[in-house]
């Protein structure tokens, strides 16, 4: 019950209970109400202020908390994606070096050496890609290492369900398609790389074989006998002659037609003295009639290299050279393997 007292301009208010005899009152000036209720407003006013710093607070920390788990997630596909960039820097580093040898084996000097043939069209980029997006495993953070708290009821947005693979549904999608892109680019340089490497090897061997294959004169000098049946200048009578009679002058150097070893250095009565070189491959030439071997057995030589001096030792009706190619033994005519027959 509240009385007002007009004179002296005070509220009284008073309390009674349900119990006889027990009534209490409380007397309060106009001045102190009016102080008590403007203490009350500004504590309404200063309590709402705190609540809502507190709520903004909260908004920030888990704004904070999301920027900072995509941070981490994006940091890890960073580094995938360097590491992708590493393999791709190191297998174009080992096509171009691959590529330079080929120049040097070829003896190309064209910076557009062209190889796509051998591997195929590029693919263009986006080009099936859709269905890797799909079929793609993304890597998920665990979400213990994001420290999130239960404050998702204060946040703009609910906080990502790590362990849902929320976060990398958002921000996975991006890096996948960078991510494919490099993996595209990683194996069309690995298809490049070996392209260029049985391209290097192709033309190894056969670098290897041509510098083994006879096909400079051994001697400069002119035909007396050709390979095939003949007479024998001995004899007088039709006999096979295995190799090319090439005329002249005595201690005419003998020259290497072919890289190759020495495989033989020997004296027969037909032959006088007589050289064998194996070429590999089955192929081998031999020199009779020499007045000089200047070679050893087991002697590695190259095209060109002088092996012996033109002579007339064995069964010579004069000084000139006798040379064979022999094809897994079987002598073949040697003037098909004289390429510089001026």
């Amino acid at each position: 019950m509240v009385g007002l007292d007009l004179d002296r301009k005070t509220y009284t208010v008073l309390i009674t209970s349900n119990r006889k005899g027990r009534t209490q009152s409380i007397t309060v000036s106009a001045a102190w109400l009016k102080a008590l209720l403007l203490l009350g407003l500004v504590g309404i006013v200063v309590l709402s202020a705190s609540l809502v710093d507190y709520v903004g607070l909260l908004l920030q920390s888990g704004e904070n908390k999301r920027l900072k788990a995509k941070a981490n997630y994006l940091e890890r596909q960073f580094r995938v994606v360097e590491s992708k960039v590493d393999t791709l820097e190191k297998s174009l580093e080992r096509v171009n070096m691959l590529t330079k040898k080929v120049k040097i084996i070829t003896n190309i000097d064209n910076d557009d050496l062209e190889l796509a043939a051998s591997i195929g069209p590029i693919p263009k980029v986006g080009q099936g890609m859709k269905n890797e997006l799909e079929e793609r495993e993304y890597p998920r953070v665990p979400a213990s290492e994001l420290h999130f708290v239960e404050d998702s009821l204060f946040v703009k947005k609910p906080l990502l369900d790590m362990d849902k693979g929320e976060l990398h549904s958002i921000y996975g999608k991006g890096y996948s398609t960078l991510s494919i892109r490099i993996d595209k680019t990683v194996k069309l340089s690995k298809l490049r790389e070996q392209s260029v490497l049985n391209l290097v090897n192709v033309l190894e061997e056969k670098q290897s074989l041509l510098n083994a294959t006879p096909s400079i004169m051994p001697v400069k000098g002119w035909f007396t006998s050709r390979f095939g049946y003949r007479l024998d200048p001995f004899t007088g009578k039709p006999t096979m002659h295995t190799g090319l009679d090439i005329a002249a002058s005595p201690g005419s150097p003998v020259f290497s037609p072919a890289a190759g070893l020495i495989s033989y250095i020997g004296y027969e009565a037909g032959y006088g003295k007589i050289i064998s070189i194996d070429h590999g491959n089955g192929v081998t030439t031999r020199f009779a009639h020499n007045s000089q071997v200047f070679v050893d057995l087991g002697q590695k030589v190259q095209r060109r290299d002088v092996i012996a001096a033109v002579g007339s030792t064995g069964r010579s009706s004069g000084p000139h050279l006798h040379y064979e190619v022999r094809i897994q033994g079987i002598p073949v005519d040697p003037f098909n393997y004289i390429l510089d027959k001026n």
